[in-house]
């Protein structure tokens, strides 16, 4: 039977409610950057460039930003009414929810700047770009798994979603 009160006219897909898919991202996104760790202090990195803290930076704010976007349950950003009564759970939820994000972009933000800066300025062969490469595309990934996580443990039962941030 049809709900009327439907956001969007597709159930949500089966697959997003697994355990694998939701952490697939997150662990993807970690082998990336663990390989080319691994890479940038082994002998096949022909060259004087390695992976130090500052690559590490971008994920680590990566990671703080899916920690605390996965710990803000959806039913506390709509606890009360923009009202000024009560203990105001509702902005103060949607301010933590707002920062957690502000780390996921300025994580993969980062990232692209390291690449920039580190990687494409100083023109270097395919091999060491590879490893600011997976630096970007392990902070994608981890941002992808955040929201996709975050999404698939907080709809409701009956496949309805609100938009209410």
């Amino acid at each position: 039977m049809e709900s009327s009160n439907r956001l969007f006219r597709f159930p949500k897909p089966a697959w997003l409610n697994s355990p694998n898919t939701r952490t697939a991202g997150f662990s993807l996104g970690f082998f990336f950057f663990l390989d080319a760790a691994v890479f940038s202090k082994s002998i096949l990195n022909g060259s004087d460039v390695h992976i130090n803290f500052v690559d590490w930076i971008p994920l680590i704010c990566s990671a703080l930003g899916m920690l605390v976007i996965n710990s803000i349950e959806k039913s506390r950003l709509s606890a009360d009414s923009f009202s000024y009564s009560g203990d105001g759970v509702a902005w103060k939820a949607k301010t933590v929810l707002f920062l957690g994000f502000a780390l996921l972009a300025g994580g993969l933000a980062g990232s692209v700047c390291v690449l920039v800066l580190k990687y494409l300025v100083q023109d270097l062969e395919t091999g060491t770009m590879w490893m600011g490469v997976a630096n970007v595309l392990g902070n994608g990934l981890v941002m992808l798994s955040s929201v996709v996580l975050w999404v698939s443990q907080n709809m409701e039962d009956d496949y309805t979603y609100n938009l209410q941030l």
